[in-house]
């Protein structure tokens, strides 16, 4: 009730993302090359190797480049700071800073963020680890992603 209509059906969009995200089989496929591992959270990694593929092929989805979107994303969240939960406020300046949006397109990127996700898991992960799998199943994630993720733009085009 606090947040404006806007706010409203951005945070109703990302819940229906991920919905149809955690449910779709191609993605129920990625996580279950990493599920003995990572157990519960295969889940994760697999949102932040297919962040990685979008960011890749960013050019084939969007016509602002990529680097230009991260910087104008990072100023709307910027102005909206006082409405962003706690946890968000405090790492925001450290995705800004690192240009996490721009740098996920690169192996290092999603080992820095997997890194960053590992230290602050109340349990052990293993985040650390997983870009040895994307390196080691590139092709299968890749793959993947690119059959999963035009299912979710027709899904989120019916939102």
């Amino acid at each position: 009730e606090k947040f404006d209509d806007n706010v409203k059906r951005g945070i109703y969009l990302h819940r229906s993302i991920d919905a149809f995200t955690d449910s779709h089989p191609v993605v129920q496929q990625s996580k279950s090359r990493l599920r003995e591992k990572y157990r519960h959270y295969a889940g994760v990694i697999v949102d932040v190797f297919y962040d990685h593929f979008l960011a890749v092929h960013w050019q084939k989805y969007h016509k602002t480049p990529l680097e230009e979107y991260a910087a104008k994303t990072y100023g709307i969240v910027t102005a909206h700071h006082d409405i962003l939960p706690a946890r968000v406020q405090e790492f925001f300046p450290y995705m800004v800073r690192g240009n996490w949006l721009y740098n996920y397109s690169r192996v290092e990127g999603i080992a820095r963020a997997l890194t960053g996700m590992s230290r602050r898991t109340p349990f052990e992960s293993k985040m650390d680890e997983a870009p040895n799998e994307l390196i080691q199943y590139y092709d299968e994630f890749a793959s993947e992603f690119e059959s999963f993720f035009p299912d979710l733009q027709r899904s989120v085009s019916n939102f």
